[in-house]
């Protein structure tokens, strides 16, 4: 219900509280205060470490097969992503330092039994705990010169305390929880220190390249750079999730970092879709970036289907690799001119191609024959008296097959397939996935499936005529009852009994009201259309 309405845990409450379509979806009186809002807050955190978050997620497809919308048990998956705006505050390199030494400050204080900003003050560091360290700084930030001077301060700030927190890790106990904590926050400062700052003999300066896997944030360490294009930045995460074209339920979801490819974790996708939907996953769609062909490899390795296309470097100045013709069984290339060539050499290690250790071999053609062709300026930039590589691929033959499958006829359906995955992204992003409303990908992904359950269930009450508009009375009872049979499974099967205080009002009500909820889904069986909807 909440992820439906897009409501925070405050409104949540109150709408429980005092509206009436949510107290006639979750059975209360008119005078009941059915849950706090930390209930909420509990139950999430609960899903999230016993990794019960695809429990609900899994009840949408059960909903749709107990309804007769989902009924084939071979299925075909489109793959595709999004971004999703990470939750912490982004900040410069003097800032993010300056975030890194309060929490590690924090650490420090609270094992010495003191608070954190009179520990700090006591040890000249007070200036750390300002609005904006950067912003109160009273530098001229046009010179170089003060702007390296302040930076060497925060530094010899910053390894100060992390001298400080070896000292104290001696003489805390290894059980002791604490320990974990400034541990943790010791490991981020030094970590902040390494990626962005350079020293040198002259002094102490901001690195000016983007360190690789830079972490952005303190609050949450976990989000990266990104790109979805090449003009298109963004600082977060990426959302992944698998669609069946047919009925367009989404079968699997997952939250992969800002900075990873989106083929990352791909065939676990495919086969969480297995597992969600109980089905089989006979082929997987996926555009150009689920074509590379590493990628390819670890699919025909599990013996799955691909179809993804193949990217192609058309348009530049000399001849792509795609107007030669290769032929693997003879080992023979042909040029552009029709000049033919057998000769392989070996030019570096496929480590880059997902072959590491294998030799990356290609093509050479004979230096005089390219230097003497009428084609040569478009063909290459290499000078006179060497001839020009074409490289094999590690993969070749798997690129070549989809090379050729794409060029065809039968690729034409693929192109409108991915639609599908495309449409229920935008779906999502209108249930507010497109801004992580919690820290750390953990949460974020409890996010992301909780979006796309109430996308499930949605797209199913519409398509078997059980919800109308909106804003209809009979669309917010209808979806919710089953969303509130859903949450009495998850209650039931998480015990309450190791947290004796956890959520008890919520629990009884919503053990006591699912026998009621199950007569209703059995009384309106018979309303519910058996014809499959497209």
């Amino acid at each position: 219900m909440q992820a439906y309405e897009g409501a925070s845990d405050e409104e949540a409450k109150a709408r429980a509280d005092f509206d009436l379509r949510w107290k006639v979806a979750l059975g209360v009186a008119l005078e009941e205060r059915p849950f706090a809002k930390s209930t909420l807050q509990l139950f999430r955190a609960r899903l999230v470490i016993h990794e019960r978050m695809q429990t609900v997620f899994r009840k949408s497809l059960d909903f749709a097969r107990h309804t007769g919308y989902l009924r084939s048990r071979r299925l075909k998956v489109v793959l595709d992503t999004t971004y999703v705006l990470g939750r912490g505050a982004v900040k410069d390199t003097y800032n993010l330092l300056a975030d890194g030494i309060v929490m590690l400050v924090r650490e420090l204080a609270a094992g010495a039994c003191y608070e954190a900003v009179e520990w700090a003050r006591e040890r000249g560091l007070g200036r750390y705990f300002g609005s904006s360290l950067k912003g109160e700084a009273s530098i001229d930030w046009d010179d170089l010169e003060a702007r390296e001077k302040f930076l060497g301060g925060v530094v010899t700030d910053a390894e100060g305390l992390l001298e400080m927190t070896r000292t104290a890790l001696e003489r805390i106990p290894s059980g002791d929880p604490g320990r974990e904590r400034l541990h943790d926050a010791a490991a981020l400062l030094e970590r902040l220190l390494l990626q962005d700052i350079e020293r040198r003999e002259d002094g102490t300066r901001i690195k000016q390249a983007v360190s690789p896997d830079r972490v952005l944030s303190v609050h949450d360490p976990e989000m990266r750079h990104g790109r979805k294009s090449a003009k298109r930045r963004f600082d977060g995460h990426k959302a992944a999730v698998a669609v069946d074209p047919e009925s367009q339920l989404i079968t699997a979801a997952d939250v992969l970092a800002g900075n990873a490819a989106d083929h990352e974790r791909a065939l676990e996708l495919v086969e969480q879709s297995e597992a969600n939907a109980s089905a089989v996953v006979e082929e997987t769609v996926g555009d150009c970036a689920y074509g590379s062909g590493d990628t390819r490899k670890t699919f025909a390795d599990a013996g799955r289907r691909l179809t993804a296309k193949a990217a192609t470097r058309r348009g530049g100045a000399q001849f792509p690799k795609e107007d030669f013709r290769i032929d693997l069984e003879s080992m023979s290339c042909v040029c552009p001119a029709e000049q033919k060539t057998q000769k392989v050499v070996s030019i570096s290690s496929g480590d880059r191609y997902g072959a590491p250790g294998a030799p990356l071999r290609a093509f050479r053609f004979d230096a005089v024959v390219c230097d003497a062709c009428p084609l040569r300026s478009s063909c290459t930039r290499a000078r006179l008296g060497k001839g020009r590589l074409v490289m094999i691929h590690p993969q070749e033959a798997l690129l070549q097959e989809a090379k050729a499958f794409q060029q065809s006829e039968a690729f034409a359906p693929y192109r409108k397939l991915r639609q599908a995955a495309e449409h229920r992204l935008a779906r999502l992003m209108q249930l507010g996935a497109r801004q992580a409303r919690y820290f750390g990908r953990a949460k974020t992904l409890f996010q992301l499936l909780m979006a796309a359950t109430v996308a499930n269930l949605t797209l199913v009450a519409r398509r078997v005529g059980l919800m109308r508009d909106r804003n209809h009375p009979q669309t917010i009872i209808s979806i919710h009852l089953y969303a509130l049979f859903m949450v009495r499974h998850v209650f039931a099967t998480l015990s309450p009994r190791s947290e004796p205080g956890f959520s008890a009002t919520l629990l009884e009500h919503v053990m006591n009201f699912s026998s009621e909820t199950v007569a209703f889904w059995h009384g309106n069986s018979k309303t519910i259309p058996k014809r499959r909807f497209r």
